[in-house]
């Protein structure tokens, strides 16, 4: 870099694949980058807080869907720089196994949720196909075609 250019600012964000049973839960984004389109329960890390509990944390509040941070189980780090129409993005994403009769209920960032089928999500928000093709691998399935 030299003297005149500006340092990326980079945020760090964590993303949770909750999954009951053969299904993943989705909300549909309120705000922009991508109002009304379905997305992933996540959002930014704050400070002092592990991507972990955030995660755990960003799921009880878009959807209501409550999960201890220790059984949430690393999927992977997305840092591709063009994920994110805002800028720089880096999400941690988790996965959480919940019960059948797990209910949830669209709060804060989510104007809806909806569970939709693991193995078909459809399309989704940002890079959230890849994280969810990432989680369906990462539960030992195949792969999905496409």
């Amino acid at each position: 870099m030299s003297e005149h250019e500006t340092p990326e600012t980079i945020r760090y964000t964590a993303d949770v694949i909750c999954v009951r049973g053969d299904e993943v839960l989705t909300i549909v984004r309120r705000w922009d980058p991508y109002e009304g389109q379905r997305a992933l329960p996540g959002g930014h890390v704050d400070i002092g807080e592990t991507s972990r509990a955030a995660a755990a944390r960003e799921l009880l509040e878009e959807t209501g869907v409550r999960v201890v941070d220790e059984d949430l189980v690393l999927v992977g780090l997305y840092d591709d720089p063009g994920r994110d129409p805002r800028g720089r993005y880096v999400t941690a994403a988790y996965l959480a196994h919940v019960p059948a009769d797990t209910q949830a209920i669209a709060s804060d960032d989510a104007s809806a949720v909806e569970w939709v089928p693991l193995a078909e999500p459809g399309p989704l928000a940002f890079d959230h196909a890849t994280i969810v093709r990432d989680a369906w691998l990462h539960t030992g399935r195949q792969p999905i075609t496409r």
